[in-house]
């Protein structure tokens, strides 16, 4: 077995001591959640955009009357 999968890691698969990698891991690390959290508000604004346009045809509908 080894070592590495005796030591603790933190959700995200990084390992909880940090003074264990090297600059470059860390780096490769960082680079990594950057990439993830652009993803994530990338899916953001997708979701708010979608979410604005439902408001205003909504809204639409209301100020128009029935439809």
């Amino acid at each position: 077995m080894d070592d590495e999968d005796d030591k603790p890691r933190l959700e995200t698969g990084m390992p909880a001591e940090l003074a264990a990698l090297s600059v470059e891991e860390l780096e490769r690390w960082i680079a990594t959640f950057e990439s993830e959290i652009a993803r994530a508000r990338a899916a953001i604004a997708a979701k708010k955009s979608v979410r604005s346009g439902a408001d205003a045809l909504f809204s639409f509908k209301r100020e128009g009357g029935s439809v």
